[in-house]
């Protein structure tokens, strides 16, 4: 057979969004913790009370990493949290394209720099997007195969 006459499958089709949330924060420790209080919330609506305090600690420590090592002064950063057929993706968009997220291993005496272990623990996966201007750090949960009652869409 030819490359011609090749037949590619098609891509499967993605996943449906049914619930989904995004906001918009100034880069303030308050706000972190406003988004991480705003983000278990609307999982426990979603029908995933189970995976509510998850979700919030990685809205949490992505939100922290954005603030600390993504912001810029006067210029926002975004969470998004979306349920995406059986999996919530959690998203934190920042202003700061050329500074990555790295994993490392924190001294015991280290207050900070375990951020994205945690991620990495709780997440079944997690990756980077870059953007135009600065970077999306995003992680995905699984979610048990239906909550109680159907996620409808929003």
């Amino acid at each position: 057979m030819t490359a011609a006459n090749e037949v590619s499958a098609p891509e499967p089709k993605p996943e449906p969004v049914l619930r989904e949330d995004c906001h918009t924060y100034t880069p303030t420790a308050a706000n972190v913790s406003f988004a991480r209080r705003r983000a278990a919330r609307l999982v426990r609506e979603w029908g995933y009370p189970e995976r509510a305090g998850d979700v919030a600690l990685v809205v949490s420590e992505l939100a922290t990493n954005a603030l600390l090592h993504g912001c810029l002064r006067d210029r926002l950063f975004r969470v998004r949290v979306a349920l995406i057929g059986a999996v919530l993706r959690v998203e934190v968009t920042d202003p700061r394209g050329e500074r990555l997220p790295n994993p490392r291993v924190a001294t015991e005496d280290e207050c900070f720099g375990r951020g994205l272990l945690i991620i990495d623990q709780l997440a079944d996966r997690w990756g980077i997007e870059p953007r135009t201007v600065g970077k999306t750090v995003w992680c995905e949960l699984g979610t048990p195969a239906a909550p109680p009652g159907g996620a409808s869409a929003a």
